[in-house]
């Protein structure tokens, strides 16, 4: 598979790691859900529970806290329940701190008329900057005419924003010629290219492809699934969910200070994932430029989602060395083969050929990198007794050509991984830039 179990070093590891981060969170942190409803007792008692937040908002902006590369407020980590700013020239939940929990889903567009589609962007806006805020969606959510549905379906009334992002994204179908009046084939980014099939993959259609995708990701598993039912509940008879997938336990991080969380084979993951604090990394890997083309993608990305099985129980049932031969590090300390510590630099040649590490490299691949927001799934069992449980790798970068696929080959072919890994999944899309204030929306360079 791709860097999703990887740690995907690069030669400026070191000082990567050492670089100081938070949480992304600050500006934006707000009362919760109730409180802004004017629920009496509880509504004073949440308010006041959100007040870390903001405190920690407000001395960031009096220059008394840490800031992120491109200037933006860095929470601790321990302020979970904190808002990240909606607004930027950058969508949120990409940079971003990762979460704990995971909502993806993947829409396809069912109306053909194009300003039903534009108005579907907009108020899916302007419902993302009222939910990541932690208010409800619409002004009317509660107390308006009893007759009618109210505008919020309501769990997440009285928690937190949790962190709570929400990133878009286009995919390929959406470009195909003739939708929407015509015309949408020439806006189609080069780089937004169908996947190819690599070597050993069995990919479920149901679980693939998409108009339109939102990723929601929050520190509260009920703060993200709200999110995605709400944008849905919006969007009938405009789009329908083709698939989506739920996700739990960080299996990789952007934030250099925090410990490296661990894939569900027991192994660290994210040793040297891009920082959201590395703005020289994101500008190198991660956003699409204005000489990159097209203009309406300038400072958006590219993901690849790919739903990863993992055979459990065979993998209990094999040798720590062998397991730890297969990756090339060290499963307790996470340390490379022959190195002691977790982010010393690894030596690719003392690893077997076919450790995933090795094969996942930069240093195999020109220095490619990629910024991965993976997380572990389980979602029962298969019939047989096994759990069905896995990697639902998410991977950010500049340019499908030159990342993903690359390295993707490599590891199709040769790593050992693979006996115990099968691609079951998987999408692509073009993830425009950030909304960057009230008047603004999601793709609106594309569609104005």
């Amino acid at each position: 598979m791709s860097e999703s179990m990887s740690e995907s070093e690069s030669e400026s590891e070191s000082e990567s790691d050492e670089k100081t981060g938070g949480e992304t969170g600050g500006e934006g942190a707000s009362p919760s859900r109730r409180s802004l409803l004017g629920w009496s007792g509880a509504g004073l008692a949440l308010g006041a529970a959100a007040t870390g937040g903001t405190m920690a908002a407000l001395r960031d902006r009096d220059g008394n806290g840490d800031r992120d590369g491109d200037g933006n407020a860095v929470a601790s980590a321990a302020d979970s329940g904190a808002a990240v700013p909606f607004h930027g020239p950058h969508q949120a939940g990409i940079a971003t701190a990762v979460q704990d929990r995971l909502h993806f889903a993947a829409f396809d567009v069912t109306t053909q008329d194009r300003a039903e589609l534009v108005q579907l962007l907009k108020d899916w806006t302007r419902a993302a900057e009222r939910m990541t805020a932690g208010h409800a969606v619409g002004e009317g959510a509660y107390g308006g005419l009893a007759e009618a549905p109210p505008d919020d379906t309501g769990e997440a009334l009285g928690l937190k924003p949790s962190r709570l992002t929400l990133t878009v994204g286009f995919g390929p179908s959406l470009f195909a010629g003739g939708r929407f009046g015509g015309g949408m084939e020439q806006h189609r980014p080069a780089a937004l290219v169908d996947l190819p099939r690599f070597p050993g993959d069995n990919l479920d259609p149901a679980r693939g492809g998409g108009d339109l995708c939102v990723q929601a990701c929050a520190d509260d598993p009920q703060v993200a699934v709200h999110a995605i039912r709400n944008l849905a509940r919006i969007g009938f008879g405009k789009v329908a969910v083709r698939w989506s997938q739920l996700g739990f336990g960080k299996t990789s991080s952007t934030t250099p200070g925090a410990q490296t969380p661990r894939n569900l084979f027991g192994f660290k993951d994210g040793t040297s994932n891009i920082a959201g604090t590395d703005s020289a990394a994101l500008d190198t890997h991660v956003w699409v430029s204005r000489k990159d083309g097209p203009a309406w993608l300038a400072g958006g990305s590219y993901l690849v989602a790919r739903r990863i099985s993992m055979r459990i129980e065979s993998w209990d049932r094999t040798s720590l060395q062998e397991q730890e031969d297969v990756f090339g590090r060290d499963k307790g300390e996470g340390a490379a083969v022959g190195k002691a510590h977790e982010h010393d630099k690894p030596s690719l040649r003392a690893m077997l050929p076919t450790s995933h590490v090795r094969l996942a490299h930069p240093d195999s691949h020109h220095g490619v990198r990629m910024l991965r927001r993976g997380y572990s799934f389980t979602d029962g069992t298969d019939g047989l007794g096994r759990l069905d449980a896995g990697l639902f790798f998410l991977a950010y970068q500049r340019d499908v050509r030159d990342a993903f696929i690359p390295v993707q080959r490599s590891l199709a072919r040769s790593d050992a991984l693979n006996e115990y890994i099968q691609h079951v999944g998987s999408a692509v899309f073009a993830i425009p830039p950030g909304v960057r204030d009230k008047d603004d929306w999601w793709g609106r360079a594309l569609f104005s």
